[in-house]
């Protein structure tokens, strides 16, 4: 599987600088959050390889979309939307059969409220581990700049989940996200 997710970070790569690089950050977060969860081994890897490939839909989106310096129209964003679908043949393509691998791509973007999606399924329906992806992407996408928009301080982005709990985002993963955050920035005792 491993040999399958540096493919997919060097299509993404060459895709979009922009995507692979917020794909690595929560990856990255994603190990952090295994660990403070006492995550296993296998899940710890299942987790960071689904987070690390859960934008891989958008290898397949038009650039124009990608690159767009300016929010999307509404024909863009139904195409975007489309793109946890796509990651989700994609990766089944490539040999990705791991469900909780395949469960983060296909999840990611629904919301506790059912709002979401492609789906729009809701609370305890979408698989944990997509519902903790979907909270690190969020963040990430929240204190990162966009072409059409500058990235929101830490403090911001904590408190717009915090904002978001019970619409967007599971109450337990919030607290244990925001939990881990404080952690991590807290400084260490000597």
């Amino acid at each position: 599987m491993e040999k399958i997710l540096v493919n997919c970070l060097t299509r993404l790569l060459s895709k979009n600088k922009q995507v692979y690089e917020h794909s690595l950050r929560v990856g990255n977060m994603a190990r952090r959050m295994a660990s403070y969860l006492n995550f296993d081994e296998q899940q710890t890897r299942k987790f960071v390889i689904g987070c690390c490939i859960h934008d891989v839909g958008k290898i397949l989106l038009p650039d124009g979309i990608l690159d767009k310096s300016a929010p999307l129209n509404k024909e863009e964003w139904k195409m975007m939307k489309i793109h946890p679908l796509l990651g989700t043949k994609l990766i089944l393509k490539e040999g990705i059969l791991d469900q909780d691998v395949v469960d983060i791509v296909r999840f990611h973007h629904e919301r506790w409220d059912g709002q979401g999606y492609p789906f729009g399924i809701s609370g305890d329906k979408i698989p944990s581990m997509a519902r903790m992806c979907s909270i690190i992407d969020a963040f990430d996408s929240m204190i990162s700049d966009r072409p059409y928009r500058r990235g929101m301080s830490m403090q911001e982005a904590k408190e717009e989940l915090w904002r978001h709990i019970g619409t967007q985002f599971d109450l337990l993963y919030v607290e244990r996200f925001l939990h881990l955050l404080e952690d991590l920035s807290s400084p260490l005792e000597q």
